[in-house]
């Protein structure tokens, strides 16, 4: 990973945060994202300390588009080269399970685990086009549910689970779209499921006893990131290391066309 530039959304806990302390100590040069300064410092210092150069911090909200529009926009003006892309930051929604919308006025795990990674992704193409070979690597989950394309974030009969299921196979959704679209151009896209409830914030909030370790979960991520033999493979989803099929939702192509289209008029809606 000597020299080669990455960018890893919600680095400064759990999974983020060991990734950004693992890839800087092999020699990456760092974009770290996270919403405390403080606390993306404390990750920064973690990385030094390990060997790796010191990170480049950048704070946003992703639950708000014009803020990873704004995002986007620093690392343009930072760096001419990005070699991965870990679209790693994600909710669960509220403690108390109740629905929320963002100041966006949009569901907030909807905007956070699928609109916020898909603008951010369309957004750094270019840059990724002009880094080639370089690698998107999209942190999703098993928990995965259908998604109803004429209301995808309903109100009635709200689940907080089920609400973060969706958002999950949008994501996967999108995944295998942009790595159609960039078939060919040296850009690979794939998902995962890392691993099945390590021990995050996320986690403990929710009151759930852990399975696995971050390290599991630490590992299946850095291959996607770094594994020679995969740099031809795109369009995949994995659980653990172990490639296998999502939902079905996800290997309809109408489906995933109709998602993109009603995300794209979402974020139009607010940013243009």
């Amino acid at each position: 990973m000597t020299d080669r530039t990455v960018l890893v959304t919600g680095a400064t806990d759990g999974l983020g945060r060991a990734l950004a302390v693992r890839l800087g100590a092999a020699g990456a040069r760092l974009i770290l994202h996270g919403r405390n300064h403080e606390r993306a410092a404390t990750v920064a210092t973690e990385v030094v300390a390990a060997g790796g150069p010191t990170p480049q911090i950048i704070l946003a909200d992703l639950s708000q588009l014009r803020e990873v529009d704004r995002l986007v926009d620093e690392i343009i003006a930072r760096t001419s080269h990005l070699d991965v892309l870990v679209n790693n930051a994600g909710i669960s929604g509220r403690a108390d399970g109740k629905r929320e919308l963002t100041a966006d006025g949009i569901e907030s795990v909807w905007a956070v685990d699928h609109l916020a990674p898909y603008r951010l992704t369309r957004r750094l193409l270019p840059l990724l086009r002009a880094s080639a070979p370089a690698r998107v690597v999209n942190v999703a989950s098993a928990g995965q549910q259908e998604i109803d394309l004429e209301d995808p974030t309903p109100e009635r009969d709200y689940n907080a689970f089920a609400a973060y299921c969706r958002a999950k196979l949008a994501m996967i959704m999108a995944t295998i779209e942009y790595a159609e679209e960039l078939d060919g151009t040296g850009v690979t896209v794939n998902a995962l499921h890392p691993a099945t409830l390590m021990p995050t914030t996320m986690v403990r909030e929710a009151g759930v006893t852990p399975i696995s370790t971050i390290a599991e979960g630490l590992n299946a991520t850095l291959r996607l990131i770094c594994d020679p033999s995969l740099v031809r493979t795109t369009g995949r989803y994995f659980d653990g290391t172990r490639e296998c099929s999502p939902h079905p939702q996800a290997d309809d192509r109408p489906s995933r066309r109709r998602l993109l289209e009603i995300s794209d008029a979402a974020i139009g809606s607010i940013v243009t």
